[in-house]
């Protein structure tokens, strides 16, 4: 069984809905599943610390998570057409796994939420992807082969699956929004399992 991170960082609940959808889109496929993580926020205080637990939710990620795992679901709301602190704050200390080279071949997925139709829904995940490139990360998007990524009234990208949320989230995840969250996992999972069997050339 491969065991993918599906990583999120969520503010008002709409992130991790979709992290749950894309880990759904997974589980769909024989020989996969997904580890659901999220990582905790960042403050200006500098004495400010976050319990080793979360009082609700999905445990914290660690980084041996990221460096066992056989591929990786990263999201996280929009913050001005970028990702969240907390979640390039987590990334920025995973310099040990780029000099080593770990996650280096590895498929990789992005997703966003954003509060607005027009706020950064495909700058953001281009944004993800920057990290994971120079990780040596082989980037997925979604083709439009998925019929829902040209229907689609709300969110939806090529470079991965996006969410129109609203101010304050309380926009429901559209059926075509759905449908490619899922897609996306199915999309990674099948990839994952396609370079088991088949592995690049190193």
């Amino acid at each position: 069984m491969q065991d993918i991170l599906v990583l999120y960082y969520s503010r008002n609940g709409a992130t991790a809905t979709m992290a749950r959808l894309v880990a759904r889109g997974i589980g769909e496929i024989s020989g996969a599943q997904a580890r659901l993580r999220t990582v905790p926020p960042v403050s200006t205080v500098c004495e400010a610390v976050a319990a080793d637990i979360p009082d609700q939710g999905d445990p914290y990620v660690t980084l041996e998570d990221l460096e066992q795992c056989a591929g990786l679901a990263l999201g996280s709301p929009t913050r001005f057409g970028n990702m969240a602190a907390p979640l390039k704050y987590f990334l920025d200390t995973t310099g040990p796994l780029w000099l080593s080279g770990k996650l280096a071949g590895k498929p990789a997925a992005v997703f966003t939420a954003c509060s607005t139709p027009h706020g950064g829904h495909e700058s953001t995940l281009l944004s993800m992807m920057l990290p994971l490139l120079h990780h040596g990360m082989l980037v997925l998007g979604l083709p439009f082969t998925e019929a829902a990524l040209s229907r689609s009234d709300g969110g939806g990208t090529p470079y991965g699956a996006s969410h129109y949320s609203g101010a304050d989230g309380e926009r429901e995840i559209s059926r075509d929004e759905h449908a490619l969250c899922t897609a996306l996992g199915r999309r990674l999972a099948r990839t994952v399992l396609q370079l088991r069997s088949n592995p690049l050339p190193t």
